[in-house]
C-alpha cells in the first residue's frame, strides 16, 4: 500500500508530493490531464507574492508582514481567516530556497509589470517552468506520477480516508491530499452560483476560463456532499476582465489587459460603472472580471490614448486602433454620440496633478460619478485605443475547510489523515478579492504542510509541522 496519495497535478499537489517524500514516505501523484497539460492552474502563473524585511535577491526594499496583512485583508474585505493568512504570509518567506533546490528560478520582473518589484518574486519561465521543475525533481526522489487520472469518489471511515476511485479501480493509500482544484471549468457550476440576473442573462454563459479545462470540481463536489465542512461562495473567484477574444480555456496570463488604470472602461452603453484608479493595478485587477460580470451582456471596453502607451505590459493582441472617438467608438460597435458625451465628461472632470502611475497620485476627478481617484488624464491625444473585455475565470473560492495542519474536517473535527491544499482550500484566506501572487503563496505554504501532515499520519510519526516551526523561531 501507497503511504501517500496526492490527487492533483498543480503547484500546491507538487509541493505536498515534495513533501512527503522528502520525510520517507512512498508517494503516488495523481493528474487528472495528460502529460502535455499538467500542472493545473499553475502553468500559467508567473511569481509569488513574498513577504521580506530587506531586499533579497530579485526583491527590492523590504515587504514586512503586517503590510503583506494589510493588503490581503483590503483586497478580502475582513473576508479571511487571519490565523491561515498569517501563516500562509509567514511561509512565503522562507520557501524559496526549498524551491530553489526543486529546480525553480527566479528573475526580476519584466519592465510593465507595474508595482510588484518589492513584493514578488517572478518564476523564470513562468509557471509552466515551475511546474516541470516540480515534476522532475518529484520523479528523480522516486514519486510516482500518474497522467490520465481523473478520481470521481473517495472512500471515508469515519472521517478517515481510505481509498480513491478512478472509475472502477480503487486505490488505497495511508493517508491523502486533496489538491484537485476548484470548479472554474465547470459551466453548468458556474451557472447555478452566478444565477440569473434582471435582465434575463446567465452570466456564466459569458465567461472565459483562464486556465486549465480539467478544473471541473468533481472531487470539491463529492467531499462537500460526504459531509465536509465547506467554506467560502460559490459565486466569488479569481476573476479578471481579459481580452474578450481569448480562447475558452488555457488563455493564461498572456490575455490579461493592463491598461484599465490609465484610461476608461466602459460597458455595452458607452457608460463608465466603477472607479478605474482605486489602487494600484495588482491589488485590483482580479475585481474587475466580476466587475464586468455584473454589465449587460457581460462585457467592457477598456480606452485609452497615445499617453498610456508604454506605460503598461503590452497586450498580445492588438486593440483597436483610431485617430478620432467617433471612429473608435464606431470600431467597438459602441453607440457613438454615447461614447463621445461620456469622454467628454470624463475629461472634464480631470483634476490634473502630477502624474506618476508607481504611486498613489493626485490626478483625479471631481464633480462625475464613478470617480477616478488616481491616475485621472483626459484621453485626449491621438491614437485612441479600446479593448474588449470579458470576465476571465482563473479559479474559485468555494472550498473545503482547514486547519493550520491543512486537515479536512467533518463537523467541526479535523481528520486523522486527510489533508488538502490549493484551490480546494483557498477560501479559509480569499473570501473575496485577490491581490497579485498571493494564490502561489497559499498554494505552496498549505502543499508543504499537507504533504508533511500527511508523510506524518502515513509513517505513524507525531504530528510535526517545520514549516511553523521555522516561522514561530524567525518571528
Amino acid at each position: 500500500m501507497i503511504d501517500v496519495l496526492v490527487i492533483g497535478g498543480g503547484n500546491a499537489a507538487l509541493c505536498a508530493a515534495l513533501m512527503a517524500r522528502e520525510a520517507g514516505a512512498s508517494v503516488l501523484l495523481l493528474e487528472a490531464a495528460p502529460r502535455e497539460w499538467r500542472g493545473g492552474n499553475s502553468q500559467h502563473t508567473r511569481n509569488l507574492r513574498c513577504m521580506h524585511d530587506a531586499p533579497q535577491d530579485v526583491l527590492i526594499d523590504a515587504y514586512p508582514e503586517e503590510e503583506y496583512w494589510q493588503d490581503l485583508l483590503k483586497v478580502t474585505g475582513g473576508l479571511t481567516d487571519e490565523r491561515l493568512a498569517r501563516l500562509a504570509i509567514r511561509a512565503s518567506s522562507s520557501c524559496r530556497d526549498w524551491m530553489r533546490s526543486h529546480g525553480v528560478h527566479f528573475q526580476p520582473p519584466l519592465s510593465g509589470a507595474l508595482h510588484v518589484a518589492r513584493t514578488n518574486a517572478f518564476f523564470m519561465g513562468g509557471g509552466k517552468a515551475l511546474v516541470n521543475a516540480y515534476f522532475r525533481s518529484a520523479e528523480a526522489l522516486g514519486v510516482q506520477v500518474r497522467y490520465n487520472a481523473p478520481v470521481d469518489a473517495i472512500e471515508l471511515d469515519s472521517g478517515r480516508f481510505v481509498a480513491a476511485h478512478i472509475g472502477s479501480e480503487r486505490i488505497e493509500a495511508r493517508s491523502c491530499v486533496l489538491a484537485a482544484g476548484g470548479f472554474e471549468s465547470n459551466r453548468e457550476w458556474l451557472r447555478e452560483a452566478w444565477g440569473q440576473n434582471a435582465d434575463g442573462d446567465w452570466p456564466a454563459d459569458n465567461f472565459l476560463i483562464r486556465g486549465t479545462r480539467f478544473n471541473m470540481g468533481v472531487l470539491l463536489k463529492y467531499m462537500i456532499e460526504a459531509g465536509a465542512d465547506a467554506i467560502g461562495d460559490p459565486s466569488q473567484s479569481h476573476c479578471v476582465a481579459i481580452d474578450a477574444r481569448a480562447p475558452l480555456y488555457d488563455g493564461g496570463i498572456c490575455t490579461r489587459v493592463d491598461c484599465v488604470s490609465l484610461g476608461v472602461m466602459l460597458n455595452r452603453n458607452a457608460e463608465r460603472f466603477y472607479d478605474e484608479g482605486e489602487d494600484f493595478w495588482p491589488k485590483r485587477y482580479a475585481i474587475w472580471g466580476r466587475l464586468v460580470a455584473q454589465q449587460p451582456g457581460q462585457i467592457g471596453y477598456s480606452i485609452i490614448d497615445a499617453k498610456a502607451v508604454g506605460r503598461f505590459m503590452p497586450p498580445v493582441f492588438p486593440g483597436a486602433r483610431a485617430n478620432t472617438l467617433p471612429e473608435l467608438a464606431l470600431q467597438l460597435g459602441l453607440d457613438e454620440a454615447t461614447f463621445v458625451r461620456t469622454i467628454k465628461a470624463y475629461n472634464a472632470a480631470c483634476r490634473v496633478g502630477t502624474f506618476d502611475h508607481t504611486v498613489l497620485d493626485d490626478c483625479r476627478t471631481e464633480g462625475i460619478a464613478p470617480a477616478k481617484t488616481h491616475w485621472a488624464r483626459p484621453i485626449d491625444t491621438a491614437p485612441f485605443f479600446g479593448y474588449a473585455l470579458r470576465p476571465g475565470i482563473t479559479f474559485t473560492y468555494l472550498g473545503l475547510k482547514v486547519n493550520e495542519h491543512a486537515a479536512v474536517h467533518f463537523g467541526g473535527k479535523p481528520s486523522a489523515n486527510l489533508f488538502v491544499a490549493g484551490e480546494m482550500m483557498a477560501g479559509n484566506v480569499l473570501g473575496k478579492g485577490y491581490t497579485a501572487g498571493v494564490g502561489m503563496a497559499i498554494g505552496t505554504a498549505f502543499g508543504r504542510i499537507a504533504g508533511t501532515q500527511a508523510a506524518a499520519a502515513a509513517l505513524g510519526r507525531p504530528v510535526q509541522n517545520e514549516l511553523q516551526e521555522e516561522q514561530h523561531a524567525t518571528s
